[in-house]
């Protein structure tokens, strides 16, 4: 999968990249990955593909840094990067169909692109299949190590670091020179560490204040501190991107998570430990999970994304009736005054704004009505249980209590 994307993305080219060395790397850092239900070599290679996926797909609207393809920007910065490497590339599979479309890829210089790549090949790595929390708990070496602080966001990329730097054969970045590698390595890093969920909701402030169109500044593509950020987005979006897949991979990759959560819930049982939420086998509450996971973690995030004008999509028409878009619609809590009046309103309104089919939202909003509709069954079904388990309860009291009536009555007969 390596392989294919730099090469599609001639990032192989661009940097010269050996292709023994980078064979070797990766084949190295492929079997760094444990053989857990989740957090595996699989894993990684889905969110790398994620990653690929957002940044090179056509996205309605965002206006690209350059049309042709590898042509060369300014430096913005200090960094001391040549122009050369700071340029940009596209998929080979690039083709939108109007102007109207652009691309991650396109605002993003390939060197920064390339980080973002090589991060989520490396962002799991050598993942224990427990969480931060237990790690904390129980004290590992590696909570002991980075101070109870993203411990395996920290050791993942520290070990996957450790790992390139641990033989010259695994040096892919060879032709890459000191300020090239020093800003490549940070890029990486800051990448790996956004994804720990405990910072999630501070990245989405940052976002949302930075994208709001009401308040705030707009995504500056010049400012790196700015690129960083979206690809900081981009990652984080990727490594959670389950519940956005169609349903059958979405249940795949559910099934991966709890069986993990499951094995932890296991060992701390085994520890004497309270058992985390959702982690109990014996007590399975897998439609909460999801459905919680989709509406607070998830949700929000694709919303940000989709409204900061970045989720791959397609323009429709408006007779074009596949689905969801990701235009809201507008308010039904009016009179019937008020709606003769508006109609004419909102008519305009939709005419002059162009729908965008998105799948991923679509995915993401097919299957959270699914696990509501899960939830609602099981409620029904602990409610009827209830209401069948009270006439038993009390049909089993009555007996007992006849049972005592008889019982003193023969003894006052005696």
């Amino acid at each position: 999968m390596s392989y294919r994307l730099f090469e599609d993305m001639n990032l192989l080219e661009t940097f010269k990249i050996p292709l023994k060395e980078f064979m070797n790397y990766f084949h190295a850092l492929e079997n760094g990955y444990r053989d857990i239900p989740y957090h595996n070599r699989i894993h990684a290679t889905d969110v790398l593909h994620a990653v690929w996926y957002l940044s090179t797909q056509a996205i309605p609207g965002l206006q690209n840094a350059v049309n042709d393809h590898g042509s060369a920007s300014d430096s913005d910065s200090d960094s001391g990067i040549t122009h050369g490497h700071m340029g940009y590339t596209f998929s080979k599979m690039y083709n939108p169909s109007e102007d109207t479309y652009g691309c991650l890829s396109g605002n993003i210089p390939s060197l920064e692109l390339m980080a973002l790549y090589v991060a989520a090949a490396m962002h799991d790595y050598d993942h224990p299949g427990r969480t931060n929390a237990f790690l904390v708990a129980t004290s590992a070496p590696q909570a002991v190590l980075y101070n109870d602080r993203s411990v395996l966001e920290n050791h993942h990329a520290a070990a996957a670091w450790n790992l390139f730097l641990s033989r010259p054969e695994y040096n892919f970045l060879i032709n890459l020179d000191h300020m090239e590698f020093k800003r490549f390595r940070f890029l990486v890093i800051e990448a790996i560490l956004a994804t720990d969920l405990k910072k999630h909701f501070d990245f989405l402030a940052e976002f949302n204040a930075k994208v709001n169109e009401e308040v705030g500044p707009g995504i500056d593509w010049s400012n790196e501190n700015d690129r960083m950020l979206i690809c900081q987005m981009c990652i984080k979006l990727a490594d959670i991107n389950g519940p956005a897949k169609c349903k059958d991979l979405h249940l795949k990759w559910t099934e991966g998570i709890v069986n993990e959560f499951y094995e932890q819930g296991d060992e701390e049982a085994s520890l004497g430990l309270p058992i985390s939420p959702f982690m109990d086998r014996s007590a399975p509450q897998l439609a909460k999970l999801q459905e919680s996971f989709i509406t607070h973690i998830v949700g929000p995030l694709c919303n940000s994304y989709d409204s900061a004008g970045l989720m791959p999509g397609k323009w429709i028409e408006d007779s074009d009736e596949s689905g969801d878009t990701d235009e809201q619609d507008e308010d039904t809590d009016t009179t019937e005054e008020e709606t003769s009046e508006a109609s004419e309103t909102i008519t305009k309104k939709k005419k002059c704004k162009r729908k965008i089919y998105c799948q991923i939202t679509h995915h993401l909003m097919e299957n959270h009505k699914m696990w509501k509709k899960v939830i609602e069954e099981e409620q029904k079904m602990e409610a009827g249980e209830k209401e069948l388990s009270e006439p038993i309860q009390a049909i089993r009291e009555e007996e007992e209590s006849n049972a005592k009536q008889e019982n003193s009555d023969a003894d006052s007969d005696e």
